[in-house]
Protein backbone atom coordinates (compact mmCIF):
# COMPACT_ATOMS: atom_id res chain seq x y z
CA UNK A 1 0.00 0.00 0.00
CA UNK A 2 1.38 3.41 -0.92
CA UNK A 3 1.74 6.19 1.62
CA UNK A 4 -1.03 8.10 -0.14
CA UNK A 5 -3.34 5.12 0.07
CA UNK A 6 -2.48 4.52 3.71
CA UNK A 7 -3.20 8.15 4.51
CA UNK A 8 -6.50 7.97 2.64
CA UNK A 9 -7.45 4.82 4.54
CA UNK A 10 -6.76 6.42 7.92
CA UNK A 11 -8.09 9.98 7.87
CA UNK A 12 -7.48 12.26 10.80
CA UNK A 13 -10.32 12.45 13.30
CA UNK A 14 -10.83 16.14 12.54
CA UNK A 15 -11.47 15.22 8.90
CA UNK A 16 -13.97 12.56 10.00
CA UNK A 17 -15.81 15.10 12.15
CA UNK A 18 -15.69 17.64 9.32
CA UNK A 19 -17.25 15.08 6.96
CA UNK A 20 -19.94 14.30 9.54
CA UNK A 21 -20.80 18.01 9.87
CA UNK A 22 -20.76 18.53 6.09
CA UNK A 23 -23.13 15.61 5.56
CA UNK A 24 -25.40 16.68 8.41
CA UNK A 25 -25.53 20.37 7.50
CA UNK A 26 -26.17 19.78 3.82
CA UNK A 27 -28.93 17.25 4.26
CA UNK A 28 -30.49 19.35 7.03
CA UNK A 29 -30.64 22.32 4.69
CA UNK A 30 -32.12 20.34 1.83
CA UNK A 31 -34.66 18.69 4.08
CA UNK A 32 -35.54 22.04 5.58
CA UNK A 33 -36.47 23.07 2.06
CA UNK A 34 -38.40 19.86 1.46
CA UNK A 35 -40.15 19.95 4.85
CA UNK A 36 -41.16 23.59 4.44
CA UNK A 37 -42.94 22.57 1.28
CA UNK A 38 -44.55 19.57 2.98
CA UNK A 39 -45.96 21.65 5.83
CA UNK A 40 -47.11 24.36 3.45
CA UNK A 41 -48.89 21.70 1.35
CA UNK A 42 -50.96 20.72 4.36
CA UNK A 43 -51.64 24.24 5.67
CA UNK A 44 -51.30 26.81 2.88
CA UNK A 45 -50.91 25.67 -0.73
CA UNK A 46 -54.36 24.14 -1.07
CA UNK A 47 -55.94 27.56 -0.55
CA UNK A 48 -53.40 29.72 -2.37
CA UNK A 49 -52.60 27.67 -5.46
CA UNK A 50 -55.47 25.15 -5.73
CA UNK A 51 -58.60 27.01 -4.55
CA UNK A 52 -61.72 24.91 -4.18
CA UNK A 53 -65.01 25.06 -2.36
CA UNK A 54 -64.09 21.70 -0.82
CA UNK A 55 -61.06 22.01 1.50
CA UNK A 56 -60.29 18.29 1.13
CA UNK A 57 -60.08 18.60 -2.66
CA UNK A 58 -57.65 21.49 -2.35
CA UNK A 59 -55.51 19.47 0.03
CA UNK A 60 -55.50 16.52 -2.35
CA UNK A 61 -54.24 18.73 -5.17
CA UNK A 62 -51.58 20.24 -2.92
CA UNK A 63 -50.41 16.76 -1.92
CA UNK A 64 -50.23 15.87 -5.62
CA UNK A 65 -47.49 18.48 -6.03
CA UNK A 66 -45.88 17.05 -2.88
CA UNK A 67 -45.63 13.74 -4.76
CA UNK A 68 -43.88 15.42 -7.71
CA UNK A 69 -40.87 16.02 -5.47
CA UNK A 70 -40.57 12.26 -5.00
CA UNK A 71 -41.25 11.28 -8.61
CA UNK A 72 -38.41 13.54 -9.79
CA UNK A 73 -35.91 12.05 -7.34
CA UNK A 74 -34.87 9.11 -9.56
CA UNK A 75 -33.67 11.60 -12.17
CA UNK A 76 -31.40 13.17 -9.54
CA UNK A 77 -30.35 9.73 -8.31
CA UNK A 78 -29.62 8.53 -11.84
CA UNK A 79 -27.59 11.57 -12.88
CA UNK A 80 -25.78 12.47 -9.68
CA UNK A 81 -25.41 8.92 -8.37
CA UNK A 82 -23.57 8.02 -11.57
CA UNK A 83 -21.40 11.14 -11.31
CA UNK A 84 -20.63 10.26 -7.70
CA UNK A 85 -19.09 6.96 -8.81
CA UNK A 86 -17.29 8.47 -11.81
CA UNK A 87 -16.16 11.92 -10.60
CA UNK A 88 -16.36 11.63 -6.82
CA UNK A 89 -18.74 12.11 -3.91
CA UNK A 90 -17.87 15.71 -3.02
CA UNK A 91 -18.36 17.45 -6.36
CA UNK A 92 -21.97 16.43 -6.89
CA UNK A 93 -22.97 17.56 -3.40
CA UNK A 94 -22.22 21.20 -4.17
CA UNK A 95 -24.43 21.04 -7.27
CA UNK A 96 -27.35 19.33 -5.52
CA UNK A 97 -27.23 21.86 -2.71
CA UNK A 98 -27.56 24.74 -5.17
CA UNK A 99 -30.40 23.10 -7.10
CA UNK A 100 -32.54 22.53 -4.02
CA UNK A 101 -31.76 25.86 -2.36
CA UNK A 102 -32.44 28.04 -5.41
CA UNK A 103 -35.70 26.19 -6.13
CA UNK A 104 -36.89 26.80 -2.58
CA UNK A 105 -36.11 30.51 -2.66
CA UNK A 106 -38.06 30.84 -5.91
CA UNK A 107 -41.08 29.11 -4.33
CA UNK A 108 -41.08 31.90 -1.75
CA UNK A 109 -41.39 34.43 -4.58
CA UNK A 110 -44.19 32.72 -6.53
CA UNK A 111 -47.41 34.56 -7.40
CA UNK A 112 -50.57 32.80 -6.18
CA UNK A 113 -53.70 31.70 -8.05
CA UNK A 114 -55.42 35.01 -7.26
CA UNK A 115 -52.57 36.87 -8.98
CA UNK A 116 -51.77 34.79 -12.08
CA UNK A 117 -54.33 31.99 -12.13
CA UNK A 118 -53.20 28.47 -12.99
CA UNK A 119 -49.69 29.68 -13.91
CA UNK A 120 -48.85 29.90 -10.21
CA UNK A 121 -49.66 26.21 -9.72
CA UNK A 122 -47.66 25.24 -12.81
CA UNK A 123 -44.59 27.10 -11.57
CA UNK A 124 -45.02 25.53 -8.14
CA UNK A 125 -44.96 22.05 -9.69
CA UNK A 126 -41.84 22.89 -11.77
CA UNK A 127 -39.94 24.11 -8.72
CA UNK A 128 -41.11 21.14 -6.67
CA UNK A 129 -39.73 18.91 -9.44
CA UNK A 130 -36.36 20.68 -9.20
CA UNK A 131 -36.36 20.23 -5.41
CA UNK A 132 -36.83 16.50 -5.91
CA UNK A 133 -33.94 16.30 -8.39
CA UNK A 134 -31.65 17.96 -5.86
CA UNK A 135 -32.74 15.70 -3.00
CA UNK A 136 -32.44 12.62 -5.23
CA UNK A 137 -28.82 13.43 -5.98
CA UNK A 138 -28.01 14.55 -2.45
CA UNK A 139 -28.67 11.50 -0.32
CA UNK A 140 -26.31 8.96 -1.86
CA UNK A 141 -23.37 11.37 -1.86
CA UNK A 142 -24.07 12.66 1.64
CA UNK A 143 -24.27 9.14 3.07
CA UNK A 144 -20.93 8.17 1.54
CA UNK A 145 -19.34 11.46 2.49
CA UNK A 146 -19.61 10.60 6.19
CA UNK A 147 -19.57 6.79 6.13
CA UNK A 148 -16.51 6.43 3.88
CA UNK A 149 -14.42 8.54 6.23
CA UNK A 150 -15.14 6.20 9.14
CA UNK A 151 -14.23 2.57 9.79
CA UNK A 152 -16.55 -0.33 8.91
CA UNK A 153 -16.85 -1.12 12.61
CA UNK A 154 -18.59 2.20 13.30
CA UNK A 155 -20.17 2.85 9.91
CA UNK A 156 -23.72 2.78 11.23
CA UNK A 157 -23.03 5.70 13.56
CA UNK A 158 -21.07 7.86 11.12
CA UNK A 159 -23.45 7.23 8.22
CA UNK A 160 -26.34 8.41 10.39
CA UNK A 161 -25.17 12.00 9.82
CA UNK A 162 -27.14 12.11 6.58
CA UNK A 163 -30.14 10.53 8.33
CA UNK A 164 -30.31 13.28 10.95
CA UNK A 165 -30.96 15.76 8.13
CA UNK A 166 -34.70 15.02 7.72
CA UNK A 167 -35.69 15.48 11.38
CA UNK A 168 -33.34 18.47 11.74
CA UNK A 169 -34.71 20.08 8.61
CA UNK A 170 -38.27 19.17 9.55
CA UNK A 171 -37.79 20.61 13.02
CA UNK A 172 -36.38 23.84 11.65
CA UNK A 173 -39.09 24.19 8.99
CA UNK A 174 -41.93 23.49 11.42
CA UNK A 175 -40.36 25.81 13.98
CA UNK A 176 -40.05 28.68 11.51
CA UNK A 177 -43.57 28.22 10.16
CA UNK A 178 -45.03 27.79 13.66
CA UNK A 179 -43.25 30.92 14.84
CA UNK A 180 -44.54 32.88 11.87
CA UNK A 181 -48.06 31.57 12.38
CA UNK A 182 -47.96 32.48 16.08
CA UNK A 183 -46.51 35.96 15.54
CA UNK A 184 -48.75 36.99 12.67
CA UNK A 185 -52.45 37.18 12.11
CA UNK A 186 -54.02 34.52 9.90
CA UNK A 187 -54.37 37.08 7.12
CA UNK A 188 -50.71 38.11 7.36
CA UNK A 189 -49.49 34.52 7.43
CA UNK A 190 -51.54 33.54 4.38
CA UNK A 191 -50.60 36.73 2.54
CA UNK A 192 -46.82 36.84 3.00
CA UNK A 193 -45.73 35.16 6.25
CA UNK A 194 -45.36 31.65 4.78
CA UNK A 195 -42.95 33.04 2.16
CA UNK A 196 -40.37 33.94 4.78
CA UNK A 197 -39.69 30.26 5.53
CA UNK A 198 -38.77 29.66 1.90
CA UNK A 199 -36.70 32.82 1.46
CA UNK A 200 -34.59 31.91 4.51
CA UNK A 201 -33.18 29.05 2.46
CA UNK A 202 -30.79 31.51 0.78
CA UNK A 203 -28.93 32.02 4.07
CA UNK A 204 -28.75 28.29 4.69
CA UNK A 205 -27.40 27.57 1.20
CA UNK A 206 -24.47 29.93 1.75
CA UNK A 207 -23.59 28.19 5.01
CA UNK A 208 -23.85 24.73 3.45
CA UNK A 209 -21.62 25.65 0.53
CA UNK A 210 -18.99 27.09 2.87
CA UNK A 211 -18.82 23.75 4.71
CA UNK A 212 -18.72 21.51 1.65
CA UNK A 213 -16.22 23.29 -0.59
CA UNK A 214 -13.56 23.01 2.13
CA UNK A 215 -13.85 19.22 2.42
CA UNK A 216 -11.57 16.67 0.73
CA UNK A 217 -12.84 13.72 -1.30
CA UNK A 218 -13.60 10.56 0.70
CA UNK A 219 -10.68 8.16 1.37
CA UNK A 220 -12.55 5.27 -0.24
CA UNK A 221 -13.06 7.11 -3.52
CA UNK A 222 -9.45 8.35 -3.47
CA UNK A 223 -8.34 4.72 -3.26
CA UNK A 224 -10.70 3.73 -6.08
CA UNK A 225 -9.20 6.50 -8.23
CA UNK A 226 -5.63 5.49 -7.41
CA UNK A 227 -6.33 1.89 -8.43
CA UNK A 228 -8.30 2.91 -11.54
CA UNK A 229 -11.38 1.00 -10.38
CA UNK A 230 -14.06 3.56 -11.30
CA UNK A 231 -17.08 2.00 -12.96
CA UNK A 232 -17.43 2.78 -16.66
CA UNK A 233 -21.23 2.42 -16.76
CA UNK A 234 -22.34 2.32 -13.10
CA UNK A 235 -26.09 2.34 -13.72
CA UNK A 236 -25.92 -0.62 -16.10
CA UNK A 237 -23.52 -2.45 -13.81
CA UNK A 238 -25.81 -2.04 -10.79
CA UNK A 239 -28.78 -3.36 -12.76
CA UNK A 240 -26.92 -6.35 -14.19
CA UNK A 241 -24.42 -7.26 -11.47
CA UNK A 242 -26.17 -6.31 -8.22
CA UNK A 243 -29.95 -6.45 -8.83
CA UNK A 244 -30.76 -8.22 -5.55
CA UNK A 245 -28.96 -5.49 -3.61
CA UNK A 246 -31.00 -2.86 -5.46
CA UNK A 247 -34.32 -4.64 -4.79
CA UNK A 248 -33.47 -5.11 -1.11
CA UNK A 249 -32.51 -1.45 -0.78
CA UNK A 250 -35.71 -0.27 -2.47
CA UNK A 251 -38.07 -2.45 -0.43
CA UNK A 252 -36.36 -1.65 2.87
CA UNK A 253 -37.11 2.05 2.40
CA UNK A 254 -40.82 1.86 1.66
CA UNK A 255 -42.12 1.45 5.22
CA UNK A 256 -40.02 4.24 6.78
CA UNK A 257 -41.04 6.66 4.03
CA UNK A 258 -44.76 6.00 4.49
CA UNK A 259 -44.50 6.06 8.28
CA UNK A 260 -42.71 9.41 8.15
CA UNK A 261 -45.34 10.85 5.79
CA UNK A 262 -48.12 9.87 8.18
CA UNK A 263 -46.57 11.38 11.30
CA UNK A 264 -45.16 14.57 9.77
CA UNK A 265 -47.54 15.44 6.91
CA UNK A 266 -50.89 13.63 6.98
CA UNK A 267 -51.24 14.05 10.74
CA UNK A 268 -51.43 17.83 10.23
CA UNK A 269 -54.42 17.49 7.92
CA UNK A 270 -56.09 14.73 9.92
CA UNK A 271 -55.85 16.58 13.21
CA UNK A 272 -57.09 19.91 11.87
CA UNK A 273 -59.73 18.84 9.32
CA UNK A 274 -61.05 15.58 10.78
CA UNK A 275 -60.62 16.09 14.54
CA UNK A 276 -61.06 19.89 14.59
CA UNK A 277 -57.88 20.32 16.63
CA UNK A 278 -55.78 23.51 16.51
CA UNK A 279 -52.86 23.39 14.06
CA UNK A 280 -50.44 24.05 16.90
CA UNK A 281 -51.16 20.71 18.60
CA UNK A 282 -50.08 18.57 15.65
CA UNK A 283 -47.13 20.84 14.87
CA UNK A 284 -45.97 20.55 18.50
CA UNK A 285 -46.03 16.77 18.29
CA UNK A 286 -44.02 16.80 15.05
CA UNK A 287 -41.46 19.21 16.52
CA UNK A 288 -41.00 17.24 19.74
CA UNK A 289 -40.75 13.95 17.86
CA UNK A 290 -38.23 15.43 15.43
CA UNK A 291 -36.19 16.80 18.34
CA UNK A 292 -36.02 13.34 19.87
CA UNK A 293 -35.00 11.84 16.52
CA UNK A 294 -31.89 14.02 16.46
CA UNK A 295 -30.54 11.79 19.22
CA UNK A 296 -32.34 8.54 18.42
CA UNK A 297 -31.05 8.23 14.86
CA UNK A 298 -27.32 8.22 15.67
CA UNK A 299 -28.15 5.97 18.64
CA UNK A 300 -29.98 3.57 16.32
CA UNK A 301 -27.02 3.70 13.93
CA UNK A 302 -24.64 2.87 16.79
CA UNK A 303 -26.92 0.05 17.96
CA UNK A 304 -26.82 -1.39 14.45
CA UNK A 305 -23.02 -1.44 14.68
CA UNK A 306 -23.33 -3.56 17.81
CA UNK A 307 -26.38 -5.76 17.16
CA UNK A 308 -26.64 -5.76 13.36
CA UNK A 309 -28.43 -3.52 10.86
CA UNK A 310 -31.28 -5.90 10.08
CA UNK A 311 -32.15 -6.59 13.71
CA UNK A 312 -32.50 -2.94 14.74
CA UNK A 313 -34.24 -2.09 11.45
CA UNK A 314 -36.74 -4.94 11.91
CA UNK A 315 -37.69 -3.78 15.42
CA UNK A 316 -38.65 -0.40 13.95
CA UNK A 317 -40.59 -2.02 11.10
CA UNK A 318 -42.65 -4.20 13.45
CA UNK A 319 -43.33 -1.21 15.69
CA UNK A 320 -44.40 0.85 12.68
CA UNK A 321 -46.71 -1.94 11.56
CA UNK A 322 -48.56 -2.08 14.89
CA UNK A 323 -48.57 1.56 15.99
CA UNK A 324 -51.22 3.06 13.61
CA UNK A 325 -53.82 0.71 15.09
CA UNK A 326 -53.02 2.22 18.47
CA UNK A 327 -52.50 5.81 17.35
CA UNK A 328 -55.80 6.54 15.60
CA UNK A 329 -58.09 5.31 18.42
CA UNK A 330 -55.78 7.06 20.89
CA UNK A 331 -56.26 10.51 19.34
CA UNK A 332 -59.93 10.10 18.46
CA UNK A 333 -61.03 11.69 21.72
CA UNK A 334 -59.45 15.03 20.82
CA UNK A 335 -56.77 15.10 23.53
CA UNK A 336 -53.77 17.32 22.79
CA UNK A 337 -51.51 15.28 25.06
CA UNK A 338 -52.40 11.96 23.45
CA UNK A 339 -51.95 13.42 19.96
CA UNK A 340 -48.47 14.67 20.83
CA UNK A 341 -47.46 11.39 22.50
CA UNK A 342 -48.83 9.41 19.56
CA UNK A 343 -46.81 11.38 17.02
CA UNK A 344 -43.64 11.09 19.12
CA UNK A 345 -43.95 7.30 19.44
CA UNK A 346 -44.57 7.01 15.70
CA UNK A 347 -41.37 8.93 15.00
CA UNK A 348 -39.45 6.72 17.45
CA UNK A 349 -40.30 3.66 15.32
CA UNK A 350 -39.22 5.63 12.27
CA UNK A 351 -35.87 6.50 13.88
CA UNK A 352 -35.11 2.82 14.55
CA UNK A 353 -35.41 2.17 10.82
CA UNK A 354 -34.00 5.39 9.46
CA UNK A 355 -30.92 5.58 11.71
CA UNK A 356 -29.27 2.37 10.37
CA UNK A 357 -30.70 2.84 6.88
CA UNK A 358 -27.79 4.76 5.33
CA UNK A 359 -25.16 2.18 6.30
CA UNK A 360 -27.54 -0.68 5.55
CA UNK A 361 -28.22 0.43 1.96
CA UNK A 362 -24.64 1.51 1.22
CA UNK A 363 -23.30 -1.86 2.36
CA UNK A 364 -25.49 -3.68 -0.13
CA UNK A 365 -23.26 -2.44 -2.98
CA UNK A 366 -19.58 -2.76 -3.85
CA UNK A 367 -17.52 0.45 -3.36
CA UNK A 368 -17.20 1.30 -7.07
CA UNK A 369 -21.00 1.17 -7.52
CA UNK A 370 -22.02 2.43 -4.10
CA UNK A 371 -23.08 6.00 -5.00
CA UNK A 372 -25.18 4.84 -7.95
CA UNK A 373 -26.70 1.86 -6.17
CA UNK A 374 -27.56 3.75 -2.99
CA UNK A 375 -28.98 6.70 -4.93
CA UNK A 376 -31.16 4.50 -7.14
CA UNK A 377 -32.44 2.48 -4.18
CA UNK A 378 -33.25 5.65 -2.25
CA UNK A 379 -35.00 7.50 -5.07
CA UNK A 380 -36.90 4.62 -6.66
CA UNK A 381 -38.26 3.64 -3.24
CA UNK A 382 -39.50 7.20 -2.83
CA UNK A 383 -41.89 6.81 -5.75
CA UNK A 384 -43.72 3.81 -4.31
CA UNK A 385 -43.32 5.02 -0.72
CA UNK A 386 -43.22 8.66 0.29
CA UNK A 387 -44.41 10.14 -3.00
CA UNK A 388 -47.90 8.71 -2.85
CA UNK A 389 -48.27 8.36 0.90
CA UNK A 390 -49.96 11.69 1.85
CA UNK A 391 -52.22 11.48 -1.19
CA UNK A 392 -53.18 7.87 -0.46
CA UNK A 393 -53.72 8.53 3.24
CA UNK A 394 -56.08 11.38 2.39
CA UNK A 395 -57.85 9.47 -0.40
CA UNK A 396 -58.27 6.29 1.62
CA UNK A 397 -59.72 8.17 4.54
CA UNK A 398 -62.08 10.13 2.27
CA UNK A 399 -63.27 7.00 0.45
CA UNK A 400 -63.70 4.62 3.39
CA UNK A 401 -64.47 7.29 6.00
CA UNK A 402 -62.46 5.41 8.62
CA UNK A 403 -58.92 5.49 9.97
CA UNK A 404 -58.62 1.71 9.49
CA UNK A 405 -57.90 2.12 5.77
CA UNK A 406 -54.80 4.34 6.12
CA UNK A 407 -53.64 2.23 9.07
CA UNK A 408 -53.79 -0.94 6.96
CA UNK A 409 -51.93 0.83 4.16
CA UNK A 410 -49.08 1.75 6.51
CA UNK A 411 -48.98 -1.77 7.96
CA UNK A 412 -48.69 -3.25 4.46
CA UNK A 413 -45.71 -1.03 3.63
CA UNK A 414 -43.94 -2.13 6.81
CA UNK A 415 -44.39 -5.73 5.67
CA UNK A 416 -42.73 -4.74 2.37
CA UNK A 417 -39.79 -3.37 4.38
CA UNK A 418 -39.45 -6.63 6.30
CA UNK A 419 -39.31 -8.49 2.97
CA UNK A 420 -36.52 -6.15 1.86
CA UNK A 421 -34.58 -6.92 5.04
CA UNK A 422 -34.98 -10.64 4.41
CA UNK A 423 -33.59 -10.25 0.87
CA UNK A 424 -30.62 -8.16 1.97
CA UNK A 425 -27.03 -9.18 2.48
CA UNK A 426 -26.08 -10.15 6.00
CA UNK A 427 -22.63 -8.60 5.58
CA UNK A 428 -20.89 -6.10 3.37
CA UNK A 429 -19.96 -7.24 -0.15
CA UNK A 430 -16.56 -8.73 -0.78
CA UNK A 431 -13.99 -6.00 -1.15
CA UNK A 432 -16.16 -3.44 0.63
CA UNK A 433 -14.32 -0.62 2.30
Amino acid sequence: MTNATATAARPARKDLIKAFVASLSGTSLEWYDFAAYSVASALVFGQLFFPSHDPLSGTLLAFSTYAVGYVSRPLGGFVFGRLGDVLGRKQVLVITLLITGISTVLIGLLPTHDQVGALGAVLLVVLRFAQGVGIGGEWGGAVLLSSEYGSEKHRGFWASAAQIGPPAGNLLANGVLAGLAAGLTSEQFMSWGWRVAFLLSAVLVIFGLWIRVKLEETPVFQEIQQKGEQAGAPVREVLTQEPRALIAGILSRVGPDVLYALFTVFVLTYATQQLDMPKSWAVTGVMLGSSLQLFLMPLAGALSDRFGRRRVYAVGAVGGLVWPFVFFPLVGGGSAGLLIVGVIVGLIWHALMYGPQAAFIAEQFSPALRATGASLAYTLAGIIGGALAPLLFTSLYAYFDTWVAPACYLAATCVVTLIGLWLSRTATPAGSR
